[in-house]
């Protein structure tokens, strides 16, 4: 019994462990290495919260750990990711540190998260993890498409991204929360969408498909929410 306690809380450490790393790499080798390891640790996130919920060990100190290891893996490792980024495309010294901005607005997201009780069935605000899977493989995409590296390329167009996702973060909209309490297509279509076409990018594009796959899930999200309204009505 006490072991199995304390199975969540390592798989929980692990993800923080995979954030620590990536940092060192992403610093040592370049930003196109930090999406491996936030891929690695959403594996560890998910996990945790699934072994807590199995084994029945749901705890307040597993919760607040899994924020403090969110907020090292899923915002300050992707701040450091734009940081490279931006830093490797102008000679202005400080523009690159606009890129921390990142971080601070996941920590308020994640303190947030913890006291709000009304995001069980969805969130307010694009969550941590979305919001560095979007980040870290921003790279991919440029290097798939000439296009979208020559944006990568202009400093001003990664700061724009950098706002619009810190602003994102603690913005007060609605998003779905892709949890099933049962399996009805009238009660999950727009998840069932966002699964569907999120699937159909990430098998067509591979890594440099999940920024679409993040956009689909805000723009459903989105669209979820306005169309709930009218049904209201």
């Amino acid at each position: 019994m006490k072991i199995k306690k304390h199975i969540p809380n390592a798989l929980t450490c692990l993800n923080l462990l995979a954030g620590m790393i990536g940092i060192y790499y992403v610093i040592e080798n370049g930003a196109l290495y930090g999406a491996y390891f936030i891929f690695a640790a959403a594996l560890f996130d998910f996990l945790d919260g699934f072994a807590a919920r199995l084994l029945r060990v749901q705890s307040a100190i597993g919760k607040e750990l899994d924020s403090l290891a969110d907020l090292v893996t899923f915002g300050v490792l992707p701040a450091f990711i734009l940081f490279l980024i931006i830093q490797n495309t102008t000679a202005l010294w400080f523009l690159p540190y606009f890129a921390f901005i990142i971080g601070i607005q996941s920590a308020l997201r994640l303190a947030n998260f913890n006291i709000d009780e009304k995001q069980e069935d969805q969130f307010i605000g694009l969550p941590t993890p979305a919001n560095a899977l979007f980040i870290s493989t921003l790279p991919f995409l440029g290097n798939r498409f000439v296009w979208f590296q020559d944006l990568l390329e202009n400093p001003y167009y990664i700061l724009a991204i950098t706002f619009l996702f810190a602003y994102l973060l603690t913005a007060p909209l609605p998003l779905l929360a892709l949890k099933f309490n049962n399996f009805k297509w009238s009660d999950n279509k727009w998840r069932y969408l966002t699964l569907l076409f999120s699937g159909i990018s990430i098998m067509v594009l591979g890594i440099s498909g999940v920024p679409f796959a993040i956009l689909t899930y805000i723009c459903l999200s989105v669209l979820s929410h306005v169309f709930g309204k009218n049904e209201e009505k």
